[in-house]
C-alpha cells in the first residue's frame, strides 16, 4: 500500500485507468488538470482544472509538494506531450511518479524512466530498461532485454519478443508482435495485429502481417 496523492494531468479514459491502479495501492487520485477546456472530468469526485497557469496557481502555499506525486494521464502517440508536462509538473517541486498495476509484473533487474506505467496484466521481463514518460498498457508483454526510449506507449496486448529496441515517440498498436532482436525506430507507427519481422526505420507507418510500409509517420 503506498497511501499517496497523485495528481492527474489529462481527465478522460486514461484517467480512470490510472486511477483504479493508483487506489488498487491504496493511493488517491486528489486533482485532475488538462489543457481542454471544453473536457470533462472522468473522475466525478475529483475536481478538474484547467491549463498550466491555473496549475501554477494550485500549487501556490501547498506544503510538502514533493509528497505529492504526478502521472500524465495521456496515451497513444503523444509523448512529447508526455514528457513536455511532466517537465513542467516537475519544476513545481511535485514528484513525476512510476506507477506498476499491482496485478503487473516487473523483474527485479528491470528499470523503469519516471512517469512510466506498467498497467494490469502486463509484464516486463528481466534486464528491460524503459525510459521516461511511457506506457505499457494492459496485457503488453516486454521480454528479456528490450530497450524501450521515452515517450513510448506499448499498446494492450502487444508483445515485444526479446532483445528488442524501440526509440522515442514510437507507438506499437494493440496486439502488435515484434519479433526478437529488431530495431523499431523514432517516432514510429506499429499498426494494431502487426506482425513485425524486421527493422523499422524512423518516422515510418507499418501494417500488416508481416508488416510492410505504409506512410509516413503523421508526427515528428
Amino acid at each position: 500500500m503506498n497511501n499517496k496523492d497523485y495528481i492527474l494531468w489529462g481527465s478522460t479514459g486514461h484517467a480512470k485507468v490510472l486511477a483504479e491502479a493508483i487506489g488498487h495501492q491504496g493511493g488517491r487520485v486528489i486533482a485532475l488538470f488538462d489543457n481542454d477546456k471544453s473536457a470533462k472530468s472522468s473522475l466525478s469526485d475529483v475536481p478538474l482544472i484547467f491549463g498550466m497557469n491555473n496549475f501554477k496557481k494550485w500549487t501556490t502555499g501547498l506544503e510538502n509538494l514533493t509528497e505529492i506525486s504526478a502521472l500524465v494521464a495521456i496515451g497513444g502517440a503523444h509523448g512529447r506531450d508526455r514528457l513536455h508536462i511532466q517537465e513542467k509538473i516537475r519544476d513545481s517541486g511535485i514528484t513525476i511518479s512510476t506507477l506498476v498495476h499491482s496485478k503487473a509484473f516487473v523483474a527485479e533487474g528491470a528499470r523503469l524512466g519516471a512517469g512510466t506505467q506498467v498497467l494490469a496484466m502486463a509484464s516486463v521481463a528481466a534486464d528491460t530498461v524503459i525510459g521516461n514518460g511511457c506506457i505499457i498498457n494492459h496485457r503488453a508483454s516486454v521480454d528479456h532485454e528490450c530497450t524501450i526510449g521515452e515517450g513510448v506507449h506499448i499498446a494492450p496486448g502487444a508483445t515485444l519478443c526479446g532483445c528488442v529496441e524501440i526509440d522515442d515517440f514510437t507507438i506499437v498498436g494493440a496486439g502488435s508482435t515484434i519479433l526478437p532482436r529488431l530495431y523499431i525506430g523514432k517516432n514510429c507507427v506499429v499498426g494494431a495485429g502487426s506482425i513485425v519481422t524486421k527493422n523499422i526505420p524512423n518516422n515510418t507507418v507499418v501494417l500488416g502481417n508481416p508488416a510492410k510500409y505504409f506512410a509516413v509517420a503523421p508526427f515528428k
